[in-house]
């Protein structure tokens, strides 16, 4: 019996509906029976996925327009989505995080992987950040901060509709309070031993980058007693975490005055202020000028925004990426780490890797890898989509 409610579409026989069976989350364009019918559905409708032998195989969100036509919500074609389907899947996603940390501050939510295909929560205690990215969410997220409230028992819940993807679903960009009270100051968020602050209204994506816990606590384990160097530092994470685990000081440097007076706010909280600086400007000129200055750093860290968002941007991403280890590579101390990191989905960690090392020679330096990082377990994948682990953490002693 068929669900009343939502229209069919169908795959063709060209189609690989063994991969969709076998978790593949996504069905494109060019595999779908795109007749009148399944153009004129409205961006975020529901549909049932048939096989190309009209077997149902679940239920699918549907951007018509996009190159990514479908995305699996459910395997069963049967169910339906309301509160009660989405309190399943944030209890499940709050399972595995409730496991791993003893307090509420993590991604509790990422995308496909929890089951919410284009949907983001992160969490900072009683607040939830929702990014609902993709139309079918947009459309349902009353539904959705129902059930976030119910399960995760957050009392504020802030909708932050800013990012690239929302655009390539045709959503308009908007911040706003769904639930409670918006915070009126930063919220503290324990992590890796240190404080930080998050401003959940106005920072970028969500406040605070909870993917990086792990490579912070990598880069911490190799500080005590450093001088450590954290370029395109935000709101503090490498230098904080550095601090917090006996680094002797840690210098901050970024081109947001907002970013670094967070870190510094921070730094205070962490009763580290004694031993932070910060320095604001563009981190190539900064690395520059600390290099004409003779400075000398223990640990350097720099962790860029996604320099190849994209597949067109690639070439010129690893171009930068390369020009950061060059720049930042003399800065290292003989027998110091320089750790590069890459939040970018095109290029992947073989390309990332090549791309520090040749900057790192093209510096007159060596180095050997000591560590591979990347996002933490509240960041899971798909085994299907893993090369959607989108970041990459990379430490060279030299």
């Amino acid at each position: 019996m068929m669900h009343p409610s939502y229209p069919t579409i169908r795959l063709m026989p060209k189609a690989d509906a063994r991969a969709i069976r076998h978790g593949f989350p996504w069905v494109y364009a060019n595999e779908l029976v795109t007749d009148r019918r399944t153009r004129a559905l409205a961006p975020g409708s529901v549909a049932v996925l048939e096989s190309a032998d009209r077997q149902p195989m679940g239920l699918v969100a549907i951007t018509p327009e996009s190159k990514i036509i479908a995305r699996m919500l459910d395997r069963d074609p049967q169910a339906v989505i309301d509160e009660d389907w989405f309190a399943a899947r944030i209890a499940r996603a709050l399972a595995h995080r409730d496991r791993i940390y003893d307090a509420p501050f993590y991604r509790l939510v990422h995308a496909e992987a929890d089951g919410l295909p284009g949907v983001i929560i992160d969490r900072f205690g009683d607040v939830a950040v929702v990014q609902p990215n993709a139309a079918w969410a947009d459309a349902r997220v009353d539904l959705l901060v129902a059930a976030l409230a119910r399960v995760a028992g957050v009392t504020t819940v802030i909708l932050n509709g800013t990012g690239r993807a929302r655009a390539l679903e045709g959503l308009p960009e908007e911040t706003r309070v769904a639930l409670g009270a918006a915070p009126d100051a930063p919220i503290p968020v324990p992590m890796n031993g240190a404080t930080y602050m998050a401003d959940v209204m106005g920072g970028q994506k969500t406040g605070l980058f909870f993917d990086q816990r792990p490579n912070h606590a990598f880069a911490a384990s190799l500080s005590r007693g450093a001088r450590v160097l954290d370029v395109f530092s935000h709101v503090g994470g490498f230098s904080l975490a550095a601090l917090a685990n006996g680094a002797d000081s840690a210098l901050a440097v970024d081109g947001s005055a907002p970013a670094l007076d967070l870190a510094a706010q921070g730094a205070a909280a962490s009763g580290v202020a004694d031993r932070f600086q910060t320095r604001q400007g563009d981190a190539f000129d900064t690395l520059m000028a600390l290099a004409d200055e003779g400075q000398s750093f223990d640990v350097v860290i720099c962790d860029p925004p996604a320099f190849a968002p994209s597949k067109k941007a690639l070439e010129a991403g690893l171009r930068a990426y390369e020009r950061v280890a060059k720049l930042a590579a003399p800065l290292v101390a003989e027998g110091g780490y320089l750790g590069l990191c890459s939040c970018s989905h095109a290029a992947d960690l073989t390309k990332f890797r090549n791309a520090s090392a040749r900057g790192i020679g093209k510096a007159g330096r060596r180095g050997t890898i000591v560590h591979t990082g990347f996002a933490g377990p509240d960041h899971p994948l798909l085994p299907q989509l893993a090369e959607s682990g989108y970041l990459k953490a990379v430490f060279f002693r030299l």
